[in-house]
Formats: C-alpha cells, structure tokens, sequence
C-alpha cells in the first residue's frame, strides 16, 4: 500500500501550521504518512486540485486563496460546505473528491471538550462580524439548535447571512451589543479585532450573565484582551488555537483512517510556535 500523503493548499502557504499540528499525529500515532505544504499559484490550482491523487495525495486543506476554487471544483460538497460557503478539506470517496467545511466542527468539537455540557439546555449566542468564520459559527450553533443574534458593524451583510440562515438567526448592529449580551450562552467573536496588529476588541461583558461562555476565534496572541476580561469577569473561555485544533481532527481521520485526539503536549508545541513567531505574543 502507498504511504498515504495529504497537504495543505495555499499561496502563500509556509506560515501555515498545519504541517506541524497533522505531523504530531502521524508520529505520536505511529502512522507511516505525510502531510506537505503545496504553494499552488491561482493559475495552476485548478489542475493541481482536479489531480490531487494523480500528484500522490489522498486529500488535504485549502487555504487563502483557493477556498472559492475548492468549492467550484469538488465533486461533491457536505452539507456543511454548502451552508457555509467555503470548502477547507478534500479526501475521497472512491473517485469522488469530496468537500467539506470543518470550520464548525472546530468550533463545537472544542466546546465539546473543554466545557462538556456547554449545549445541554441550548439558549443564544452572540456572532460578532459577518465573513467566512461567522458563517461558520452560525452553523455550528445552529446544529446545537441554538438562537443566533448576529452583530456586525455594516448591518446589511448581517441581514444578508441571516436571511440564508432562517428565522432562529437574528442582524443586529453594534448599538445592540449591550442588549444582546444579557441574553447571551456564549458569546464567539468572529472579527479581527484583537488579533495582532489590529485594533483591539472593546466590549463591556459586565451585562454578560456569569455562565456565559466567551469564546475568541483570533489566535495570535494566544489570550486576546477579549479573553482575559473574560477570565477576570469568571467565565469560561475558550481560545482559537482550540478551533485550529479541533478542526483539523475530521480531515485526518479522513486521509489517514484514525480519529486523533487533542493533547495538552500538541497544544504546547503550537503555542511554543506561536510566541515564538509573533514575538513573544501570549
């Protein structure tokens, strides 16, 4: 049998810590497999794509810039890739090259594992932004058959995602943040705001009630401002290495035939990688 390699799809694409995070699998689970950076140019995508198993691959991710591209050119999409609008993983099914969107499962796979039971009685969320990572939010949350309150700053593209999504998904702008909070399980922000080099997340989470989970999708730095008012105010927090992780779980098990789990030693190496990289940012 041939060694089973997957890769991940971008332009550029060495920043991409993928190759790290699938690596710790393969060697911690003894798996004889690969898993490569491709820095595919957006001319040369489309045939690399199509003959990804041509090229010695049995899947793997895409990235900034191909995402659209994936999407047009798999054989078939999952649900979730549809809803979401976005294809980040590929395996196959027999001849099929199938894409899905993992992004969700990231998001709630987390929840699932840090804070078992965060879902047992449903209740609202907050989405704060409107882009690719809120539509995989509202998703997510949706399956958990939550209520979805969408805040962005230009309204109207929260009043466009929330119409595709149906009645239980809710626009708001950010003059209703305040209110809103009081209602709010958990609280997700989907934005930029707080990653390095952007302007900071500013939000008062004293409406919050105090079960409220507070849930940052930026990773760099490592506890955003968001994150440590969070903690301060008690509440549980997840942080977005957690969704980086979490999604990368369905892919693997996909190309490699084994469902990893995330461990503490994983999470370490990346966090090591990510001060490291973003000077000494926690």
């Amino acid at each position: 049998m041939t060694r089973p390699r997957a890769c991940i799809m971008g332009h550029p694409v060495a920043h991409s810590r993928s190759p790290m995070l699938h690596g710790y699998w393969l060697r911690t689970l003894g798996i004889d497999g690969a898993y490569e950076f491709a820095d595919v140019a957006p001319e040369d995508f489309a045939p690399f794509f199509r003959g990804l198993r041509r090229n010695g691959y049995v899947g793997g991710n895409i990235t900034i810039p191909h995402k659209e591209a994936a999407f047009r050119l798999v054989d078939r999409r999952e649900p979730a890739a549809d809803a979401i609008g976005a294809v980040n993983c590929v395996w196959y099914e027999g001849d099929a090259l199938v894409g899905s969107n993992t992004d969700w499962l990231g998001i709630v796979g987390s929840l699932d594992d840090i804070h078992p039971g965060w879902d047992k009685s449903g209740g609202r969320v907050v989405v704060l932004g409107a882009g690719g990572s809120a539509r995989a939010s509202v998703y997510a949350f949706r399956a958990r058959k939550f209520s979805v309150a969408l805040v962005n700053r230009t309204i109207a593209r929260a009043e466009k995602l929330a119409a595709e999504f149906g009645p239980q998904v809710s626009a708001h702008g950010w003059e209703a943040l305040p209110r809103l909070l009081t209602e709010a399980d958990v609280l997700i922000n989907n934005t930029s705001l707080g990653q390095q080099k952007f302007p900071q997340l500013e939000i008062d989470l004293a409406p919050m009630k105090a079960s409220a989970i507070v849930y940052d999708a930026v990773y760099v730095p490592l506890e955003t401002e968001l994150l440590k008012a969070a903690k301060r105010a008690g509440h549980r927090t997840v942080g977005g290495l957690s969704m980086l992780l979490y999604q990368a779980v369905p892919g693997f098990a996909h190309w490699f035939g084994v469902t990893p789990k995330v461990t503490a030693e994983q999470r370490a190496i990346l966090e090591a990688d990510i001060r490291q990289k973003s000077g000494g940012s926690a």
